[in-house]
């Protein structure tokens, strides 16, 4: 026992020395990590967690959804993290799709997950360049292809 304990402790300070922690997320981390190294010694199967995963009731939001859509910025309600998409974010943060992440918060499927201003400066973008009427053009060559 006291090897496991060595070794999980070794392995979270080794993290810790890289990444910020809360003394009761270095706690919690080091319970976790010795009950993984104690189940492998033991010959069971650890399926590894991924970066962010988290189980169902450990998931509340960091913020309301009010909050968390705004003109400048959306904030993640689940790490609290500010950025103008969160598509991106939700993959590699949290290994969750969009939909998932829509149904865990009761989020609209007509909510954008995109700060207002991003996409309306996105679409100002697409108008000037008349991509609208590009692609209106490309539909009406394929169609007369056809």
């Amino acid at each position: 026992m006291a090897n496991l304990l060595e070794s999980a402790s070794q392995i979270v300070s080794s993290h810790a020395s890289q990444t910020p922690m809360s003394k009761e997320d270095l706690l919690k981390e080091i319970e976790e990590v010795y009950t993984k190294l104690k189940a492998m010694e033991e010959g069971q199967v650890v399926a590894p967690q991924q970066q962010g995963e988290e189980t169902e009731e450990e998931i509340t939001p960091v913020v309301s959804r009010k909050k968390a859509f705004g003109k400048d910025r959306v904030i993640c309600m689940i790490c609290g993290k500010e950025m103008k998409t969160l598509s991106r974010h939700l993959r590699t943060a949290h290994n969750m799709t969009p939909a998932e992440y829509r149904d865990k918060f009761q989020i609209p499927k007509d909510q954008p997950l995109a700060a207002r201003g991003y996409s309306e400066k996105r679409r100002q973008m697409a108008i000037d360049r008349g991509l609208g009427e590009n692609l209106a053009r490309a539909r009406e060559e394929k169609r007369r292809q056809k």
